[in-house]
């Protein structure tokens, strides 16, 4: 029987998707901030109450009904890993502490009830809507401890959910701060400027008109008015196109590309793609650099750089912190395969599909969890050769809430808020308890459905989840039955 074609996954239902994180989840640890989160089912229904629906985007997206619920918190430092490299942008917010000692606060030290939560789970795991083979995990973040579990070795497809390992690698192996260069790099002999693809996948227009303009200024200097144009993409090795073939919701992965290879205006979400996105993006430089008044000779040639050039102009991309967060609240597969082969490269490995299963594979070794199974074939979720299990990706969420593991901090802050961002935008109404109480990475595939994330229970404590479905025939009921789960952690089983 021939495979189903795939519907696009897990793009962001509403076209609000920004990556801001509410307060409570913003602050840093101690009692003040586990009253925030106690309080924080009224702070839910308040902003439920009010402006959710009607309210329009502000800043990178997010619904201005979220935005007294924001922090803006800006760090210095944040430079890329490379020496010699020209200081970027200012970071995005980094994620501080996130309710890193939930045990310090009178009346926050009991456990989770794992007996309310066993009688209150197991029936809804059992619902026909998730498919044939369903499994589960809970972990109280606060003791480590896990409270639930069904199935928590069995390796499953994850989908998108895989994503929160992809992330949660690249943080571990690179640090929050790190960015990724594009580079102009010039000849010994002044001939040739070659443009050098670091891997961003979020590279835009206006990152190329200022490289060009760098460029140019700096040639001009050198007293260059004429060179061929380059571009180099040897960064990335192997096959680039994902195993799923061409497809709108992925541009062929490339280490140099211009706003993920899209055809369109879009930011987020399936789209058309370039076949080329390299050769698109040495094009656009070529013309930007004409218009900052450098003679081009030809069309721009794929080829490496000349050995001994030199750096005339070095874009700098987001720090890894920002690109967490937008490619887990969008669920954006373009980064989230970068961001594999970012962690490749740390590693000393290949940049290919098969040199990022086995760093990524490395970083969750080195961290402490369960391999059994595991298997780590794309970074996006999109090849269903990819397994893990409901036991890892919940206590890697764990692990990112303890106090260990500051660096790991981007991969709960990026994760989509129900009710309010990105895949969870539209899935839980304004008067679901869960609303602003769950944050959580999605996953779909044909038959394969999951949820990923974290919840806060009535008594204020901090519970990591994930929920693994395959079989599934419905995806709404599907998608609504794993709310209905995430939703049930909100009320502590009840």
């Amino acid at each position: 029987m021939a495979e189903p074609v795939e519907r696009p996954t897990d793009e962001p239902l509403n076209r609000w998707g920004g990556w801001k994180t509410p307060k409570y989840l913003k602050r840093g640890s101690g009692a003040d901030d586990l009253r925030l989160v106690a309080g924080s089912a009224v702070l839910g229904l308040v902003v439920a109450a009010g402006a959710v629906l009607a309210a329009g985007p502000w800043d990178s997206g997010q619904r201005k009904a979220e935005r007294d619920l924001a922090a803006v918190q800006q760090h210095s430092g944040g430079a890329h890993h490379e020496e010699g490299a020209p200081d970027g942008p200012a970071p995005a917010p980094s994620a501080p502490a996130v309710l890193g000692a939930l045990g310090t606060a009178e009346g926050l030290t009991t456990a989770a009830g794992a007996g309310d939560l066993k009688a209150a789970l197991t029936p809804l795991l059992d619902v026909p809507a998730l498919g044939c083979v369903r499994t589960g995990v809970v972990v109280d973040t606060a003791t480590g401890k896990q409270v639930y579990a069904r199935g928590a070795g069995t390796p499953m497809t994850p989908a998108s959910t895989v994503k929160i390992a992809t992330t949660a690698a690249a943080l571990s192996a690179l640090g929050p701060d790190h960015r990724i260069a594009t580079k102009a790099v010039l000849s010994p002999d002044s001939r040739t400027l070659t443009l050098v693809g670091g891997g961003d996948p979020t590279l835009g227009e206006a990152d190329l008109r200022a490289l060009a303009r760098g460029t140019a200024r700096a040639l001009q200097d050198a007293g260059t008015a004429t060179v061929r144009l380059a571009y180099d993409t040897s960064r990335y090795s192997g096959p680039a196109l994902h195993p799923i073939g061409p497809n709108e919701n992925i541009a062929p992965v490339s280490a140099l590309m211009a706003d993920e290879g899209r055809l369109d205006e879009s930011r987020k979400g399936p789209a058309p793609r370039s076949s080329d996105p390299a050769g698109d993006a040495a094009r656009a430089f070529s013309d930007l650099l004409t218009d900052a008044g450098v003679t081009v000779r030809s069309a721009p040639a794929s080829g490496r750089a000349v050995r001994g050039s030199r750096t005339v102009a070095t874009h700098l991309s987001q720090p890894l912190s920002a690109l967490v967060e937008r490619a887990l609240t969008n669920s954006d597969n373009d980064i989230a395969e970068a961001l594999a082969r970012q962690t490749a490269l740390k590693a000393g490995e290949p940049a290919s599909f098969a040199g990022a299963r086995r760093a990524v594979t490395a970083r969750m070794k080195a961290l402490g969890l369960p391999l059994a199974g595991t298997r780590f074939a794309d970074g996006s979720g999109l090849d269903r050769a990819d397994k893990v299990t409901a036991g890892l990706l919940a206590q890697l969420l764990a692990l990112a809430a303890g106090p260990d593991h500051p660096e790991l901090r981007p991969v709960l802050t990026g994760l989509p808020v129900a009710g309010f961002s990105g895949t969870l935008g539209d899935r839980y109404t304004a008067t679901s308890p869960a609303t602003g109480l769950v944050r959580a990475k999605t996953g779909t595939l044909t038959g394969v459905n999951s949820l990923a994330g974290t919840a806060v229970d009535a008594q204020g404590r901090l519970l990591s989840f994930a929920f693994l479905a395959s079989g599934t025939t419905s995806p709404g009921d599907a998608e609504a039955s794993l709310d209905t789960l995430a939703t049930t952690l909100t009320k502590g089983g009840r």
